[in-house]
Formats: C-alpha cells, structure tokens, sequence
C-alpha cells in the first residue's frame, strides 16, 4: 500500500521464511533501590534487556547487541526506512540474541535526581546527518581521502527534513556519562549480572558502547566468548575527561605484572601508520599484559565511507601488544563498499553482516563442539512471525537555538504473525 504505516514497514522481510521463534521476552538486569526524601525509588542505573531465541538454534553462544552514543537497542532492531536490523537477521542465522539498551538511554530510565542532570542540549539533526549520512561529504574532510564520498549506502538522503534522518534521531537521546568512570563501572556491572543469568555469550558492541566488552571480559573472562567492535570508541589513552586512562577503559583492568595505579603504564607516541590513519599511543616495551583479555577472540571491524575509516590500527597495536587475540576486519578488503558508521542500519546491512558471521564462525563456534540443548523454558510463548519491526510517529523537526531536533515522537513497535486470522 502507499500509506505512511506501509511506507514504514518495508516488505522485505515478509519475503524471507517466517521468524520461527521459542521465545520472546525481556527483563532489566541491576534493578537497585535508593531511598530519596519522597520514598524509595529505583536509582537509575538498571539495563533493560530485550531477547528473542529461533526455535533452532544453530551457534553455541548468545550474541548480545551494545548500542552506541545517544542511542539505544533499537540501534540493531529495525532500519530508518523499515527493513529489518541485525537482531532479526542473526535471529534468522540461528542466533539467540539479547538486545540491551544501557543505563540511562531508552528503556533503562535515567534518574537526574541521583546521577546528575540531563545533558543540556539533546542531540540535533544536524549532528547525526553530519556524521552518519552522505550529508557528511559536504564537510570538511578531516583525512584528506576524501573516504565520505563512498558513502553510498545510506537508505535515503541524510538531510535535515528527511524522514530517513528523522526515523533514526527520534530514538537517540542524552547520554549517562554526567561521570564516565560512574558510567563504566555500571556497564561492567550490568554487563556481569546478564551474563551471569544467561550464560557465555559473544559480546558485539558499537561506537562509544565499545568498551563494554572489555569492561565485562575483564570480571567475566570464562563468559565472555568473543568480542565483536563495531567502529568501538577507540583512542587508547588518550586525553581529556573521557580518555582511557586504563588503556582501553577509564576504569582498572587487570595486568600482569599487576598495576595499582594507571600511572605506572609506561607510554610511547607512535606514528602515522596509513594515510587516513593518525598517531597513536600504546605501551612502552616490555609491555604488560591484559591478564582477563588474553584468549578472548576480538575483531575490530571497520566500514569504507565513516569518519573511522579506513580503520584502527592503533587499538589493534595495543591489545596485541597486551598479548590479546584480535584482528582488523575492513569491510572494503572483504568487497563491501559504501558504509558510514551507522553500517547495521544501511541498504546492504545482510551483506555487511556476513564477514561478520564468517570471523564468529571460524573463531569462536569452531571452537565448540556443537551448540548445547536449550533449557525451554515453561512459561514461554512461541512465536512465528513474518514480519517485526518499529517506527516513530510524530518526529516533528523543531529549530532549537543548537540546531534542530526532533520533537513530540512516539514509538511503535509492531509484530505480524505468519498466519493473520483478524
């Protein structure tokens, strides 16, 4: 049909088998009370946790999907222009997967009263097309290879008043971060507390939720199976509020031999490997190790056309140096072209999926046997689906003084079953 609703909700999914499913449901993880002079109340700094489990599963391990920046789980549920997100396709593969959005954004509310104010001004329009969409071509260009104006796969224009552009910024909001090591230590919380309910797990992270993964590896070394970065936040060391004084964290991790304060990490300035690609800091020889990390399968994966681009050698150098098991993934040497930083929500996001199947195929479920019985669980309700998926409604662009934002949406989620009988 040519309504809004149809516009929505593409039709590709529909072509696909149905989402046979086991289960669906969801729960919050580090649900804490904290007493204020109107009474007891929730402090703020629970996870909410969304799962889908296929019929079949196919993999030994769970993957769970860690948002970016401003946004939230819905990162990975749906694209801008309807088709379906990676939790529905890894579903597909045979995947159990466990969507979070993390404390303070989405469906884990934020408590200002408690963790500091809401930030003050809420992310514009004009940011996000800026540095996720083809719009970004028009900016200064920052490395001088002219990288952004590969970036073909945007599904629409990227312009402010597009509905491209306004369908993804209606689900990005403020931040936790008024403390970042406050913010890390809830992740690593969180993070432990979930898979200490559900079992090892691979760890796929985005943006600046990439530290999540290593935050939790280093509590829960024998859960965390693999570690999948998606354009990770990625400045090691670093400077400024938000530097990662630890290495690859603002909070302790453990090394070998042991460091009581950040200090006692020895630095050395490397050079330019690449062009596109700038100085970076990593440890001075004899490195110490990350003694929880080692083992632990990690990829850092990169697209062609995103202010990341072309990639993150520097993190790479040091987790090696750490005596970490990681690698670089580039899209563009796999023959996928044309992806920005948002690449999961894009018009090839299947086929940019599939290198990524392919590295958690060989190093992290080759390793296993086979994929162990799943526990039914009796309160479930089966689902087959031929189509899920969510939208906004209402995203009115409002000029602000900073910019122009979003204003007034409301969130859909919806579920069609295979068989419609109403």
């Amino acid at each position: 049909g040519s309504s809004p609703l149809a516009a929505q909700t593409g039709t590709t999914a529909a072509a696909d088998a149905p989402l046979d499913l086991a289960e669906w449901s969801f729960f919050w993880v580090g649900v804490e009370k904290a007493e204020i002079p109107r009474g007891t109340i929730i402090n703020g700094k629970q996870m909410y946790v969304e799962y889908q489990i296929p019929r079949r599963v196919k993999h030994p391990y769970p993957i769970v999907l860690v948002h970016g920046g401003g946004g939230q789980g819905t990162d990975w549920m749906c694209c801008p222009d309807g088709r379906p997100g990676w939790a529905t396709l890894l579903v597909q593969e045979g995947y159990k997967v466990y969507v979070v959005d993390r404390p303070g954004h989405g469906r884990s509310p934020y408590h200002p009263d408690l963790n500091g104010p809401f930030p003050q001004q809420n992310i514009t329009l004009d940011q996000i097309s800026n540095m996720f969409t083809p719009q970004r071509a028009k900016q200064p260009d920052p490395n001088g290879l002219g990288l952004a104006k590969l970036h073909n796969q945007w599904p629409g224009t990227g312009e402010v008043g597009s509905a491209d552009l306004a369908q993804l910024v209606a689900s990005q909001g403020g931040s936790y971060v008024s403390n970042i090591e406050l913010t890390h230590t809830a992740w690593r919380e969180r993070g432990a507390e979930l898979l200490d309910k559900i079992g090892p797990a691979i760890v796929m992270t985005h943006s600046a939720g990439g530290p999540f993964g290593y935050l939790v590896a280093e509590v829960r070394p024998n859960l965390v199976k693999g570690i999948v970065v998606i354009e990770g936040a990625s400045a090691t060391f670093g400077k400024g509020p938000f530097a990662s004084r630890w290495g690859i964290t603002t909070i302790p991790m453990t090394y070998d031999p042991p460091v009581k304060d950040p200090s006692e990490l020895k630095t050395k300035e490397m050079p330019s490997p690449e062009p596109g690609v700038g100085p970076y800091t990593i440890q001075d020889e004899p490195a110490r190790t990350l003694k929880h990390l080692k083992g632990i399968p990690i990829v850092l994966v990169t697209s062609e056309a995103s202010f990341a681009s072309p990639g993150a050698p520097g993190t790479l150098g040091f987790l090696k140096q750490s005596g970490c098991t990681a690698e670089e993934l580039r899209l563009a040497q796999h023959g996928v072209h044309g992806n920005g930083h948002m690449m999961m929500v894009e018009k090839n996001n299947r086929e940019v999926l599939q290198p990524i199947l392919d590295w958690m195929d060989q190093n992290v479920s080759a390793k296993v046997a086979k994929a162990p019985a799943t526990k039914k669980n009796p309160g479930a309700i089966a689902l087959k689906l031929s189509e899920q998926g969510h939208f906004w409604v209402g995203t009115e662009v409002k000029k602000m003084p900073y910019g122009n934002i979003v204003a007034g949406q409301m969130y859909v989620q919806y579920l069609f079953p295979a068989q419609v009988r109403h």
